[in-house]
């Protein structure tokens, strides 16, 4: 069959050549006109299989559009596009001929659903002309097509028994053809689906066309592999065949003629894509949530390091402040994992060797689990990742006790690491590249998973424990953490039969950083820092903070009251602490004006998100340094001594 011509007119030069790059990719040939004249003269000397239409033209409008096309190629099909979509208006446009109507915007899979699908039904529409008049010479001319065809092609009688079955059915669903002919077409159709197949065919029968395909299970044969679902789901077309012509008066129905493709890949993937969506949406809510809670918890850490400070260190007090922080830390770890499953929860990447992280984690978590048997196989070159080790250490933690919990009576966790070269078709499942990656393996003997419970168990607030035993967070986060360092996590289990858990990371070229031991050490200054936040708690904890570290406090509520600020006192301002996310003028808009005034000023941003995302953009501008809320004094002294100190 030649490459499907389209042509494609909208007025938006970028529209024609986004659609038009995207149907080229997918096979077709294209042509873009920008308004319906252009259009009407290209069609006049030109053939196109279909004809994809902007509504709204600077000349014609859609109407207009497809009686040119029916006028002077009358076997073009039409699909309609508009941003302004109305019930009324997509009626009439079915009315007078169009395929079809979509509305602006639109994903490309289902534009390309719908241009295939009008393709095929223009397909089947010129062959039926044949089958109509040459049935016998038609049957031998397409013999071999049909039969090397992927998809089954069938006729039905009048009827609806089949009077022909390609080959195909017996690779999809197990069953030879001699065996079908003759039989109803219900015969291969899941119980559950009987009704809707019965309708369809009698809409055929009596050409109404009021659909042009439906989707259908097919049962496969008893004999076919039995971990395989016992049916496919098939997209069905279907054509009416008649003693004359379907434009002609005094036909007779003889039977129908269609194709059935499998489609349940393509069904599993928009499945994926339904549960991409909702976790992305669901993110953006975790992300914001953990945003705003961190700033809550800032006021609260905040005013617990100056109750420290101006206690006595034998004050009987000062336990239970420190029990409060702690109640704070846990509070923290709890936004992290809502800031992994958002995938904004990366704070310090560096390369690093992921054996010394899985060991450390492993001794972390075996002082306190000492029921389970934990073995280690890791290879002895891996390859360095880069990765933030705080949250693949949470990942590895999140698994262990997910394993743990699997295991009431004990049992046993098996470790393994590997390096592994992936190609093109075992990374498209999670948008990577090709390349080299780190694997990673948590395997327990555990109690296993059922289908239902695989299919949920990185979904948020998920979990198989009883009430107030989990948040559900666990495994959520872990998947949005791997997922946002570029890599990709999945499980493997049966019910009883354990589960196991692979993690593939990018590799990264860079040389191996070896972490230094934490410095709780608080340096005081002098100098003075301009304070700029939105929320009036911080502002003021932070002034006191800064006051008691020896700074003078000049604070600024906005951002538009601290560019003012420092146009007035810049030659006093040694540094600017500076939110990330306030309103009408956010900290990015700020610190690009700041650096308007002072191409140098001295600058560490503040943010209940991570410094992925904007803050990170930011930092490339030029910004000095970052620090996450809620953080504690002896972090925030040393990061504004630190910026305070480099030298211009």
């Amino acid at each position: 069959m030649p490459v499907p011509k389209i042509l494609i007119v909208d007025d938006e030069p970028l529209m024609c050549s986004s659609l038009s790059s995207l149907l080229d990719s997918e096979g077709y040939q294209t042509e873009t006109r920008l308004s319906g004249k252009e259009a009407k003269r290209f069609l006049a000397t030109h053939h196109v299989d279909l004809v994809l239409s902007d509504f709204v033209l600077p000349d014609l409008n859609g109407y207009e559009v497809m009686e040119c096309v029916h006028e002077r190629n009358p076997e073009a099909v039409v699909i309609i596009m508009t941003g302004y979509a109305s019930i009324e208006r997509a009626v009439e446009a079915l009315k007078r001929g169009a395929y079809d109507y979509i509305q602006k915007p639109f994903e490309p899979e289902k534009l390309m659903r719908i241009v295939k699908n009008a393709i095929e039904q223009k397909r089947l529409k010129d062959e039926n002309k044949i089958i109509s008049s040459k049935l016998v010479l038609m049957e031998e001319r397409y013999k071999d097509l049909v039969q090397n065809s992927p998809d089954i092609i069938y006729t039905l009688d009048e009827k609806g028994n089949f009077t022909f079955i390609s080959d195909a059915v017996e690779r999809l669903l197990g069953y030879k053809t001699s065996n079908l002919v003759g039989r109803h077409f219900s015969a291969i159709v899941h119980e559950e689906d009987l009704d809707k197949s019965t309708w369809f065919f009698k809409e055929r029968r009596t050409d109404e066309r009021t659909h042009a395909g439906i989707e259908l299970r097919l049962k496969r044969k008893n004999r076919l592999n039995r971990a395989r679902e016992g049916f496919v789901t098939a997209e069905l077309k279907s054509t009416g065949i008649y003693t004359r012509p379907s434009g002609e008066n005094d036909k007779k129905y003889i039977g129908s003629y269609g194709v059935a493709r499998d489609v349940s890949n393509r069904k599993r993937l928009e499945t994926q894509l339904q549960h991409f969506q909702k976790m992305k949406t669901i993110a953006t809510l975790a992300g914001g949530i953990a945003h705003d809670f961190n700033n809550l918890m800032m006021g609260i850490q905040g005013n617990i390091s100056l109750t420290l400070l101006e206690m006595e260190k034998d004050h009987p007090s000062v336990p239970r402040v420190k029990n409060i922080e702690s109640f704070v830390q846990s509070a923290n770890e709890l936004t992290k994992q809502l800031l992994g499953f958002a995938r904004v929860g990366k704070y310090e990447v560096k390369p690093i060797d992921i054996n010394d992280l899985i060991y450390r984690t492993i001794q972390m978590f075996g002082r306190t689990k000492k029921e389970i048997n934990i073995s280690t196989k890791l290879h002895k070159n891996i390859w360095a990742t880069e990765v933030d080790p705080g949250q693949i250490e949470q990942v590895l933690l999140n698994l262990f006790v997910n394993a743990w919990q699997a295991m009431p009576g004990g049992g046993s966790i098996a470790v393994e690491t590997d390096n592994v070269e992936l190609d093109h078709s075992e990374v498209k499942a999670f948008s990577a590249k090709p390349g080299k990656f780190v694997k990673i393996s948590v395997a327990d003997t555990g109690v296993g998973m059922d289908k239902t419970t695989r299919e949920r168990i990185f979904d948020p607030f998920f979990t198989t424990k009883d009430m107030g035993r989990g948040t559900g967070l666990g495994l959520a986060s872990a998947y949005g953490i791997i997922k946002n360092h570029g890599g990709s996590i999945d499980v493997h289990s049966k019910e009883f039969e354990g589960a196991t858990f692979t993690i593939y990371l990018p590799v990264s070229e860079k040389e191996v950083v070896k972490e230094k031991a934490m410095d709780e050490t608080v340096v005081k200054g002098s100098e003075t820092v301009l304070l700029v936040d939105d929320e009036e708690v911080i502002l003021e904890v932070g002034e006191q903070l800064l006051l008691q570290l020896g700074y003078q406090v000049i604070p600024a509520k906005n951002g538009k009251e601290a560019v003012e600020l420092y146009e007035q006192y810049r030659k006093d301002i040694s540094i600017v602490i500076l939110d990330m996310i306030m309103p009408h003028m956010g900290g990015g808009e700020t610190f690009d004006k700041l650096k308007d005034i002072n191409p140098g000023v001295k600058t560490l941003l503040s943010s209940g998100y991570s410094i992925d995302g904007e803050a990170s953009e930011i930092i490339q501008r030029g910004c000095n340094g970052f620090i996450q809320k809620p953080f504690k004094l002896y972090h925030l002294s040393q990061k504004i001594r630190e910026i305070i100190d480099l030298k211009r």
